[in-house]
């Protein structure tokens, strides 16, 4: 898997509350940097990043941008966040092993996005506790919310919709399969919509009361 060089990583977890609370902080920073500054933390993570994966094999297909490059846009759109500090994109990586080309990188984008169901749990979770900690929501309500947003990662995975291919590059392995690694971006507001097909119907079993609390949550 890709090593993630930023201080803000999207498979960030926020169950530790003083974990939750450093990542706000570094967001605000990043908000507040201009784009002269996030360009050259991009472009200073992407060319560590490629550096590796080039000393590791990793190449991409002919006709593709060079992985710098890739790697560069990958960066500047992790920086991005809304106002309530939440990912304009949610990023997520996964590599997969085929005797081909196409194969390999059909099982890598289903993985892929099987994972970001997972960093869009992580991220709506964080929002729906950081209510709590706001007293906008009591704590039991957000506990039956967290719960249902984290045992529906199927729904939520099939509910998402199109995603930004952001990096995409490939090793040949020494008995002939080729090896395949892709990132995709998600948008951020789709994946909040994302969440809130998956887990309405089970909300409503709850209360009607529930839904209306993760929509606010959520900004809608």
């Amino acid at each position: 898997m890709v090593a993630m060089a930023l201080i803000v990583a999207c498979s960030a977890s926020f169950a530790d509350n003083s974990e939750f609370k450093q990542q706000l902080k570094e967001r605000k920073e990043l908000r507040k940097a201009d784009k002269k500054e996030l360009n050259e933390k991009a472009t200073k993570a992407a060319r560590k990043e490629a550096k590796k994966l080039a000393k590791a094999g990793w190449k991409v297909a002919a006709g593709s941008l060079p992985l710098e490059k890739q790697l560069d846009r990958s960066y500047l759109y992790q920086m991005e966040f809304d106002e309530n500090l939440f990912p304009k994109y949610i990023m997520a990586d996964a590599q997969s092993i085929g005797q081909n080309y196409d194969a390999a990188k059909v099982s890598a984008t289903s993985l892929a996005i099987t994972n970001l169901a997972g960093q869009i749990q992580t991220e709506v979770t964080a929002l729906v506790e950081n209510t709590v900690a706001n007293k906008q929501l009591e704590a039991n309500e957000a506990a039956s919310i967290v719960e249902t947003v984290m045992a529906s990662k199927n729904l939520i995975s099939q509910s998402i919709g199109r995603t930004i291919p952001m990096v995409e590059c490939y090793r040949e392995l020494k008995n002939g399969n080729k090896e395949v690694l892709v990132r995709l971006a998600y948008n951020g507001e789709m994946a909040k919509a994302a969440v809130r097909n998956a887990v309405k119907d089970e909300l409503a079993k709850k209360g009607e009361k529930l839904q209306g609390q993760l929509d606010q949550a959520l900004g809608f």
